[in-house]
C-alpha cells in the first residue's frame, strides 16, 4: 500500500507509538498516509481509537505479523 511517511515503533510500548504517531502525522498534508509498524499488544485497540479521537482514518491494518497501521490524516 502506497504511503507518504513512515514510522519504526517496532519494541515501544504503550503510549508511545500513538505519541510517536501523532507527531509524524503533524507536518503531513491532509490526504498523507502514514505507515506505522508496532509490535506493543495493545496498539491494536489504540491505534483504531487514537484515528477516531483525533479525526484520521484508519485506512487498513494488517494483524498478521507485525502490526501494521495505515493512517489517512484528516
Amino acid at each position: 500500500m502506497d504511503h507518504h511517511s513512515e514510522l519504526d515503533a517496532l519494541g515501544l510500548l504503550c503510549p508511545l507509538p500513538v505519541l510517536k504517531a501523532r507527531k509524524r502525522l503533524e507536518p503531513l498534508a491532509v490526504g498523507q498516509v502514514l505507515r506505522v509498524v508496532a509490535d506493543d499488544p495493545a496498539a491494536i485497540v489504540d491505534m483504531p481509537h487514537f484515528c477516531s479521537e483525533a479525526g484520521h482514518a484508519l485506512i487498513h491494518q494488517d494483524l498478521s505479523g507485525p502490526l501494521i497501521f495505515y493512517i489517512e490524516k484528516r
